[in-house]
């Protein structure tokens, strides 16, 4: 098999969609046994129903939830890309589709800085 130098695995990344790309980062971390240091903005459902035990504890992790467009889809769409790396086709497809999740475990300063991006541009934003 041939060895694929650096730029190729990033171009190979590039035409990958988010799931796809996500998809990938769990197979590799459980094939090596790892952790990826920075976590994937993923584009999935939330997992309902924490336990008890976990809502008790003071939340570090958050979600923000994009809740629609307004008038500037296209400035929303550009804020969309720039925080998720995703495609044109994938952020139109994410904004047109909301209410959706945009980033999810985030940490609060990240969260905060991602409404408050999305609002400037024109967007509703709900952090969870």
């Amino acid at each position: 098999m041939a060895k694929l130098s650096t730029d190729d695995l990033l171009d190979a990344f590039k035409e990958m969609t988010l799931l796809e790309l996500s998809d990938f980062v769990k197979q590799f971390e459980e094939v090596f046994d790892v952790k990826a240091a920075a976590p994937v903005a993923a584009v999935a459902a939330v997992p309902g129903g924490a336990a008890p035990a976990e809502e008790a504890a003071v939340q570090d992790e958050f979600d923000v939830i994009l809740e629609g467009a307004g008038d500037k889809k296209i400035q929303v769409i550009k804020e969309v890309r720039a925080l998720t790396s995703l495609g044109l086709k994938e952020a139109k497809d994410l904004v047109d589709s909301a209410p959706k999740p945009l980033l999810e475990k985030v940490n609060k300063e990240a969260a905060d800085k991602a409404k408050e991006a999305l609002e400037k541009a024109g967007a509703s934003v709900t952090v969870k």
